[in-house]
């Protein structure tokens, strides 16, 4: 574990930013390759740069506001310094969504059917994005209160927090579960399901294992029913899935019947 890789003078290279570096050119891959034979494909590189920017944007604000206020309240000037950490993946997810969603309006390509394209590549790249987490000691779970669990070096957030306790590799299994979401996608990629209903899959599947596993998290302030900020976020993230996904099938169902009478 270690959070510089080198320094030379004043420049340190953390890990990471290297890492997130790799998570997103191996996303951009994996989803360029998803999208060959389509007409997306020359758009996976097109709504690449606007989908970084918006999804760095949404997940400082995340972070910063739901999950870390109470420090960075008495440390503003470290709100954007987002080279050492503090990313929240939940929040990546709703600005790059916000920011791929104005692209396909922009470009007038269909939403739905691109983010079916992406969705693997997405949570391919959140899996090694947590990699970076723990390499830089955050967005880490509370103490076992056993002998089982993470100790975290000095220069980390975590033991800042704990110190020497074993901690709950809560990032290590989200990491995990992200890849599990992947080959679950990727099989379910063959099936012939509406538009949109791979997208909105990976959305509720990511959801729910995140809202188990922030049970394990030691980093986040919890609120109301004892539930951290991405408890909340990850109900309401499957609500809004369910609530599309009903209104897709009526849709459906509607274009359906119209098609049948018009015959």
């Amino acid at each position: 574990m270690r959070v510089e890789l080198f320094r030379i003078g004043d420049f340190a290279l953390r890990s990471y930013g290297v890492v997130i570096a790799v998570a997103i050119l191996l996303g951009a891959s994996i989803a360029y390759y998803f999208a060959r034979g389509t007409k997306y494909q020359g758009h996976v590189l097109g709504v690449l740069f606007y989908a970084v920017i918006g999804s760095i944007i949404g997940a400082r604000i995340w972070h910063v506001f739901f999950f870390q206020w109470p420090y960075y309240s008495q440390h503003l000037g470290q709100i954007v310094k987002i080279w050492e950490g503090g990313l929240a993946i939940q929040g990546a997810l709703v600005g790059g969504l916000i920011a791929g969603f104005i692209y396909t309006r922009v470009k007038s390509i269909s939403f739905l059917e691109f983010a079916d394209i992406l969705v693997p590549a997405i949570i391919f790249g959140q899996g090694i994005g947590r990699i970076a987490c723990f390499l830089n000691g955050d967005a880490y779970g509370s103490p076992t209160n056993s002998g089982f669990g993470i100790v975290y070096p000095k220069g980390t957030f975590a033991y800042d927090a704990y110190g020497s306790q074993p901690l709950w590799p809560a990032e290590i299994w989200e990491g995990q579960l992200d890849f599990v979401v992947f080959a679950i996608l990727i099989a379910l990629k063959s099936k012939k399901l509406p538009t949109g209903y791979l997208f909105l899959i990976y959305n509720m599947l990511y959801a729910a294992g995140r809202f188990g596993l922030e049970f394990l998290r030691g980093d986040s302030p919890r609120y109301l029913l004892n539930w951290t900020a991405g408890q909340w976020t990850s109900v309401t993230i499957i609500m809004a899935c369910v609530i599309v996904m009903l209104v897709l099938k009526l849709r459906r169902s509607a274009f359906n019947v119209e098609s049948a009478r018009s015959e």
